[in-house]
């Protein structure tokens, strides 16, 4: 059996949980090579011996594991980066994409999804935490159909099952203003344009509204 492909680079800044790291990576018959409490020592490391796996905390001294892993792939080191972060928002997930980040992985869920997410990563693919996406729908849902924050308003309170007279109340704004909003929002979210279907839209959508 290659010995260097249970090889492995890790580093976090807080002494516990790299430690803990260390032992359950290596009851799972892991050899790590290197621990590091910075991602400047650990690139170096990466470097130096290329082990086919790094673990590494997303936030850290010197340089994060987001910046580890840009200079892995400007470098073009075979070495494919499990992150570990507590970090739920999209903006870190695109950048993992976008730097071809093999594993992203919540902290709070580590124990259920790293021994996965390692056999995953080591086999050529990718491992990305499903309690990840499950925090991401709030803002995915949204997101992706550019809606103003005035629409936004206009449909958390259609959600809240107020009718047009009393938004139109509520915001201070004529009924044909929210009449006209409420066409862009039913345009954006490419609902058909029947009777009540933004209403049910956002009763089935409210708890992603907020």
């Amino acid at each position: 059996m290659d010995k260097q492909r249970h090889q492995v680079i890790i580093a976090d800044d807080h002494p516990i949980l790299l430690k803990g790291l260390h032992e359950f990576l290596a009851d799972l018959g892991l050899e790590v090579i290197g621990a590091f409490y910075n991602g400047k020592d650990a690139l170096d490391a990466i470097v130096d011996s290329q082990p086919p796996l790094a673990i590494l905390d997303l936030e850290m001294p010197e340089m994060t594991g987001l910046e580890v892993a840009a200079d892995c792939k400007k470098l073009g080191l075979k070495t494919r980066v499990i992150l570990l972060t507590l970090h739920k928002e999209l903006k870190f997930y695109q950048q993992a994409k976008e730097l071809n980040i093999s594993g992203y992985i919540l902290k709070e869920f580590a124990l259920n999804d790293l021994r996965k997410a390692i056999d995953t990563v080591l086999s050529g693919q990718e491992f990305f935490s499903e309690k990840l996406f499950e925090g991401l729908k709030k803002e995915d849902c949204l997101s992706d159909h550019s809606l103003t924050p005035s629409e936004l308003k206009i449909l958390r309170l259609i959600a809240d099952g107020h009718s047009t007279k009393e938004i139109a109340e509520q915001l201070f704004i004529s009924e044909r203003t929210v009449d006209k909003h409420r066409s862009n929002i039913i345009s954006k979210l490419n609902l058909e344009k029947k009777h009540n279907s933004l209403l049910i839209w956002a009763q089935n959508n409210k708890d992603n509204l907020y």
